[in-house]
């Protein structure tokens, strides 16, 4: 196939998944993943044979009933069930766009070849993918332990021709979708539903999801703080280079080199200072803004390794003849770097309300509120509360989840991670940020006015011109939600560059 992207033993990155996901890539199995789907497949049909001793999930019960031995003739019917029951998912619909991260992530694990699923289900599931037959699944109902089970089982109840699928902007029942594309539903043999279900897809795609989004939002972190720094008439001294090369943490020194480089050819910045300090939201922004980014580096290091991992149970190594029941479908590292991760971008979005408050507090000779008639116009008062009240919330959705943990299935799963709470919690957070960071543009935007007639750099005055084409400039009180919203939206419109990777 043109323009697509085989899944194959070659490491997944994010980059590669950037770059499937904003050019709109098919995907397909490459031939050494159909051969090693099959080969595991062979085995394990040969092994059902010749084998009568139970082998968990294969030919026994699932969790606490894992010592109940299924007959041969029931094996289809075992996995069957398997899906069918575990779809108990609530709450709300898991976004679209992590829907069909969920699928591309799932047919990576199955197609490494350990996991005994047959390549007609893989394939389908490829067919889902390149044709957005995107499964209902739900928010609500794993525990991040035994894989993402209840999430995972919504999103293989298509495949049985169960369930609902959005599709072509519609929810529709998937066995009238199956039916229009001539597809008969599939047939689980021995393991498959539990490869289907054992996984940690549900947790994974969250995580690549916001991930993506923490890069671009980090980078305009930078970018808005810099220009609420000139609004605020801010000193260049804490960027210099040989502070940060004395305390040497990579996101800090990244943070202050890009700072100076936003900085470039600036009138603002060079003008004598009468202060000698500038508050820590300001001052400290390599050392707050760059923990950040150390924090997120390390969550893109764990995902990058969950992504191009086997997290479904029993494992079928066919070239050694073991089948091995273990624990891959474990959270735990996900959990833990999703918790970070949300600590990482809640802190963000505190720094960014505490510039927002200094910009309205009529210091360095800005007008109260960053209105021009202060008392009959409230200006930027309000605005304020509101990147108050979303950051106080970060701090709560911060939390962690992970260190919570719940017995479940007769004592059997005594220990799990709640990775998907972590994963649901940290793009709250990761939404969030954004409504903070525009409340700070608008705030900071507004601020460097009055600095007129002194310049900024050419870079940033750039990006102001083609902010105020969005949303002019306050000169008397009007309904502020609008301006928040088209803030959103002006940062929403730019793309996640490649750069912001490294």
């Amino acid at each position: 196939m043109e323009n697509s992207h085989y899944i194959s033993s070659d490491v997944l990155s994010l980059e590669n998944i950037q770059h499937i996901i904003s050019h709109n890539l098919k995907v397909g199995l490459s031939e050494e993943a159909k051969i090693n789907i099959v080969k595991c497949r062979e085995y394990l049909d040969q092994k059902m044979q010749s084998h009568d001793e139970p082998i968990y999930g294969i030919n026994t019960g699932f969790g606490s009933l894992c010592n109940v031995k299924i007959s041969n003739e029931n094996l289809q019917q075992l996995q069957e069930n398997l899906v069918k029951s575990h779809a108990c998912g609530t709450g709300d619909e898991v976004p679209k766009a992590i829907v069909k991260l969920m699928l591309l992530l799932k047919i990576q694990s199955l197609s490494y070849g350990y996991s005994g699923v047959q390549l007609e289900t893989v394939e389908r599931l490829v067919d889902f993918y390149n044709n957005d037959i995107l499964p209902i699944v739900y928010t609500q109902g794993s525990l991040g332990a035994s894989g993402d089970l209840a999430p995972l089982a919504h999103l293989s109840l298509p495949l049985l021709g169960e369930g609902e699928v959005w599709y072509q902007d519609q929810k529709q029942d998937s066995a009238s979708v199956l039916d229009s594309f001539g597809w008969k539903p599939i047939a689980l043999q021995s393991k498959e539903g539990l490869a289907l279900l054992n996984g940690t897809q549900f947790m994974s795609a969250y995580g690549v999801h916001i991930l993506l989004q923490a890069s671009k939002f980090s980078w305009l972190a930078d970018l808005i703080g810099t220009i609420s720094l000139e609004a605020f008439d801010g000193r260049k001294e804490p960027f210099n280079e040989l502070i940060h090369y004395i305390r040497p943490h990579k996101g800090q020194i990244i943070t202050a080199k890009r700072v100076l480089e936003f900085l470039e050819g600036s009138q603002i910045i060079e003008q004598p200072k009468v202060h000698v300090q500038d508050p820590y939201s300001f001052r400290c922004i390599p050392q707050v803004h760059g923990a950040s980014k150390d924090a997120i580096e390390y969550a893109k290091k764990v995902f990058k390794t969950e992504i191009n991992s086997v997290t479904d149970n029993p494992n079928v190594f066919w070239e050694s003849d073991q089948i091995i029941s273990g624990g891959n479908f474990h959270g735990q590292p996900l959990a833990l770097a999703l918790d970070f991760l949300a600590i990482a971008l809640s802190e963000l979005g505190s720094i960014s309300e505490r510039r927002t408050y200094q910009l309205i507090s009529g210091l360095r000779n800005l007008p109260a509120f960053l209105i021009e008639n202060p008392g009959l116009n409230s200006g930027f008062m309000i605005p304020q509360y509101t990147a108050a009240s979303i950051a106080s919330q970060n701090k709560q959705l911060a939390t962690p989840a992970s260190i919570d943990s719940i017995v479940s299935s007769n004592g059997q799963e005594d220990h799990v991670s709640m990775g998907a709470n972590a994963a649901t919690k940290a793009l709250r957070v990761m939404d969030n940020i954004e409504r903070i960071l525009a409340i700070e543009l608008m705030n900071a935007s507004q601020a460097i006015t009055f600095r007129k007639p002194l310049q900024s750099s050419d870079f940033i005055e750039l990006f102001l011109k083609s902010f105020r084409e969005e949303v002019p400039f306050v000169k008397e009180d009007r309904i502020l939600h609008y301006d928040i919203e088209k803030t959103i939206c002006f940062l929403n419109s730019f793309s996640i560059d490649e750069e912001l990777f490294s």
